[in-house]
């Protein structure tokens, strides 16, 4: 794609990276096929391809997008489906969290949109305040019926209950089980900890079991993610470099293999803290550190490897759903399937994996509409291959596909958990 930037643009670091990526698409469109808003609406505005081109004009010509620019980058999942199937190895990611910074910079948003994200940037990365936000949404759960649009999304995917808050959260070392073989830290999120701290809890267990001393660092909180691809540098930023920090003291102290990260979602955005912080001299060094050592939990089981004798607990026919961020963000596909089948489960996958279930992120609470297309699409695919239970790798898909599923909803490392001598997961009684 040939671009026109001009040589003061070019100085500027974003821009530059983003002239390489726009340069690289060579519009064959092979993107619009697995890409789920562009397979739902059929408006190529609404494909990667389109909002290439959209976004090299609102790049090019600076200052306030076009709203309907906007919009349609609004609607795009950050899925990275079409980063999968690009030939030409087109760095959509950046790219759109580029033009996603460019308009919270530069355009000014109706005021109810404005109020949502600020509301979702000041809840959904404290734990605390996510809390009471959970608890409020519950009360207001039975009335869902009477909203519409976003505050009636909001309430319907509102727990029915809230579990207490786990005590393996807090800053500490959790000690191997015997002799230690590796020394990890965990990403203990924040939604994640608030709507299913038994995640954590089964990760901990099974990696305690099989000898690693788990770290769970102090001042190491949200990842960043979520007002990363809301636009909100300055605040997804700071939660970077808090991590960076408290992971690199610990890396510099008794050492780390790993930094373990059991949301996919999270995982995605901390292997790119090193892309993320390159320009800044203070922590361009660390950051990168961080990335190289961060792995998503079932890429280290199967390096680490599960015992000889783990063995299900009972016979159950597990339908994976693969996490687009595991999927198409780090390129796991085959490893939590097969650590599935070690441990003696029935593993399937429905069709179409490749399409999102319309999580992604806050995506179910800013566009409803699409994402409940896109969950009963996912939904249909799965009931299908008659689950016993469905696992997956990230919270996100784990609360938008366990409302209305055919089956329980666990974590993959919950199931490998039980299959190693841990509890029966909650959810499947």
């Amino acid at each position: 794609m040939q671009t026109s930037f001009s040589l003061a643009q070019l100085a500027d670091p974003a821009i530059e990276r983003s002239n390489e990526i726009l340069r690289s698409c060579v519009h064959c469109g092979f993107c619009t096929a697995t890409c789920p808003t562009y397979v739902t609406l059929g408006d190529e505005r609404d494909s990667p391809r389109g909002r290439i081109y959209m976004i090299r004009e609102m790049l090019q010509d600076g200052g306030a997008p076009d709203p309907n620019v906007v919009t349609h980058i609004d609607r795009c999942l950050s899925c990275l489906s079409c980063m999968t199937t690009c030939p030409a190895s087109v760095h959509y990611m950046h790219l759109v969290d580029h033009a996603r910074a460019h308009i919270q910079e530069h355009h000014r948003r109706p005021i109810m949109d404005r109020a949502l994200r600020r509301l979702l940037a000041m809840l959904l990365p404290y734990p605390n305040r996510f809390r009471l936000a959970m608890i409020a949404a519950m009360a207001g759960k039975p009335f869902a019926g009477l909203f519409s649009g976003r505050l009636k999304a909001m309430l319907e995917l509102a727990p029915k209950g809230l579990p207490s808050p786990s005590a393996v959260d807090r800053p500490q070392t959790h000690k191997s089980q015997g002799a230690r073989r590796k020394r990890v830290a965990l990403l203990t999120g924040c939604a994640q900890q608030v709507l299913n701290p038994a995640i954590n809890e089964a990760t901990v267990r099974l990696l305690t079991r099989l000898g690693c001393d788990v770290v769970v660092a102090k001042g190491a909180g949200c990842c960043g993610a979520l007002t990363h691809h809301m636009g909100m540098e300055d605040q997804a930023f700071a939660s970077v470099k808090a991590n960076v920090a408290a992971w690199s003291r610990e890396a510099d102290g008794e050492g780390l293999d790993a930094i373990i990260i059991n949301a996919s979602g999270c995982g995605t955005t901390v292997k790119d803290y090193g892309f993320m912080l390159r320009n800044d001299p203070a922590w361009a060094e660390r950051a990168a550190k961080v990335s190289a050592l961060t792995k998503d939990v079932t890429e280290f089981l199967t390096d680490l490897e599960l015992p000889e004798d783990a063995r299900a607990p009972e016979d159950l026919a597990v339908t994976y759903h693969s996490a687009c961020s595991l999927r198409h963000g780090q390129k796991i596909v085959e490893p939590p399937k097969a650590l599935l089948r070690q441990a003696g489960f029935r593993v399937s996958e429905p069709a179409e994996p490749h399409l999102c279930c319309g999580s992604a992120g806050t995506y179910n609470l800013m566009q409803p509409e699409i994402a409940a297309q896109l969950k009963a699409r996912k939904l249909a695919n799965i009931e299908r291959t008659k689950p016993d239970v469905i696992a997956a790798g990230n919270i996100g898909c784990m609360t938008q596909i366990a409302d209305g599923g055919p089956a329980p909803v666990v974590h993959t490392v919950e199931l490998l958990d039980w299959a190693t001598g841990g509890p029966k997961p909650a959810a499947l009684g």
